[in-house]
């Protein structure tokens, strides 16, 4: 049997999954590492965390192949995107902590090069908005505020990546520097148009060229690793258009919503990029030997980490999964509505001032109603997303294709399906992640032929229907809308330091 592995690089956590070539899921491994909370919407990881986490569970689940009698083709990566990392060239040693995608420290930076009139400019060559989820004010802030960074930029003895980069340098021992361009796309560094760093674009950010990867496909040979002799590193795409790949998205009007810590909407737009007017992101999808195929975006910053707050702040489920049993024990919420904007929120509202609310509350208020709430919540955040994109597009989705970890919820994706009216469909093999990043890796080496033969491994594992009528949906879309309103521009960015 010969197998593909899948290194999908999370933000809580690392796995790797051996894929064989019907693909089916054969081997996995999983570790988590630890979160920094240095001050309020600030968010950091170890890069040394990130790495050693990686290889671990690499060379844990390449321990359970019988090479005599089977064969690794290649490897793929999929990563947390946006997180940002600086490091010597010499010594691989980090100058500062990975700055993490959730993270809001540069929101002033990004209000400061708005009033200065960089957006249009930004958003025209990107397809971005100047928020401080993207990488490129992380990296300006490093290099404003950790000594000496800046300077050693300019001598050339820094580079910076985002987390495949800096995968790829380790597994390679510091011989290759190199990025995608699906990770490129978003820096807002990278004109997404001409498929090149932007010279006017690192100068308005103040970003020395010499930091920068070299920006290559999704799917080719880069090279080998040392630390995993014989296996040729072939494909790499940030998460989300891992999964859009992994889904077997590949024609315009196809999406797809990944569940994790936060949520990623995704649709294929094709060759051509599509402007948003509802502040969505134009991305790049993935680029497959000269072809550049496009998506639009949106991106809900909290997702299945609402899930995580109930269980560990406010301590009223044990795990996880007692999420849906609990939510499932009461009709509605009770009119409870939760917003979880604990970092602002993403798209479409970008309000990086925002802060987290629960309204609605009443003497008959139980733990349940407050569950059902966060899971409503979830589901809420995705439909505005899904209205934005309809309308940006011109298109009218007629299905819905979801994955990670929270898409295991019954309840969740049945209230999903209420709020949008239309059918939400879960795969059979829902690490459509990490088979993503295996597909990208798996065509450059030979392991499957070509799209058609992926679009025959997909297979629907359930498929939910709409179940409430319109004035119920209507209702629940105006309280949600309501809640919103309270919990927008929380934070006054004129008066408060922390922002």
């Amino acid at each position: 049997m010969d197998y593909v592995l899948a290194l999908d690089q999370g933000t809580t956590s690392s796995r790797a999954i051996l894929f064989d070539s019907r693909g089916a899921m054969s081997h996995m491994a999983q570790k988590e590492f630890p979160q920094h909370f240095p001050k309020s919407g600030w968010v950091e990881h170890d890069p040394r965390d990130i790495w050693r986490s990686q290889l671990d569970v690499a060379l844990e689940v390449l321990g359970r192949v019988d090479t005599g009698s089977s064969r690794v083709r290649g490897i793929g990566i999929s990563n947390q995107r946006e997180t940002t990392i600086v490091w010597d060239r010499r010594t691989g040693d980090p100058v500062y902590n990975a700055i993490v995608w959730q993270d809001r420290r540069t929101a002033k930076l990004c209000e400061q090069l708005r009033t200065e009139g960089h957006e249009d400019a930004v958003r025209e060559k990107t397809g971005l908005l100047l928020d401080p989820y993207l990488a490129g004010t992380k990296l300006r802030w490093i290099l404003d505020n950790v000594t000496g960074a800046r300077q050693r930029a300019g001598r050339g003895e820094l580079a910076f990546g985002t987390v495949d980069c800096w995968l790829v340098w380790n597994l390679t021992g510091g011989r290759l520097h190199v990025t995608d361009t699906s990770n490129a796309s978003r820096t807002l560094l990278f004109n997404i148009h001409r498929g090149e760093w932007d010279d006017d674009l690192l100068e308005r950010l103040d970003i020395p060229r010499e930091l920068l990867p070299e920006v290559r496909s999704c799917s080719e040979v880069y090279g080998e690793s040392p630390e995993l002799p014989g296996i040729p590193i072939a494909g790499m795409a940030g998460d989300q258009q891992a999964a859009l790949f992994g889904q077997t998205c590949f024609s315009p009007g196809m999406a797809k919503n990944t569940y994790g810590t936060g949520c990623f909407l995704l649709m294929n737009t094709g060759e051509a990029p599509a402007a948003s007017t509802h502040k969505l992101l134009t991305t790049i999808a993935w680029r497959i030997g000269e072809r550049t195929e496009y998506a639009l975006e949106g991106s809900v910053f909290i997702g299945g980490a609402v899930v995580q707050w109930l269980r560990d702040g406010l301590g009223i489920i044990g795990s996880a999964e007692e999420s849906e049993p609990m939510a499932a024990g009461v009709q509605d919420s009770g009119g409870v509505v939760l917003v979880p904007a604990f970092t602002g929120l993403g798209a479409p509202h970008w309000d990086p001032y925002a802060r987290g609310a629960i309204l609605g509350i009443s003497r008959g208020t139980t733990a349940a109603h407050i569950a059902r709430a966060g899971l409503e919540s979830i589901a809420f955040q995705v439909s505005d997303l899904l209205e934005a994109m309809n309308q940006d597009s011109g298109i009218t989705i007629d299905e819905l294709r979801v994955d990670g970890g929270a898409s295991r919820n019954d309840l969740l994706l049945q209230i999903q399906a209420d709020l949008l009216n239309v059918p939400v469909v879960r795969p059979a093999m829902i690490e459509t992640t990490a088979f993503g990043a295996a597909c990208l890796a798996g065509l450059a080496t030979g392991m499957w032929r070509d799209r058609s033969e992926l679009e025959q491994i997909w297979q629907c594992e359930r498929r939910f229907e709409p179940r409430i009528g319109e004035a119920q949906r209507e209702r629940m879309q105006r309280q949600w809308t309501r809640a919103l309103e309270r919990s927008r521009r929380w934070i006054d960015p004129s008066q408060d330091d922390k922002a």
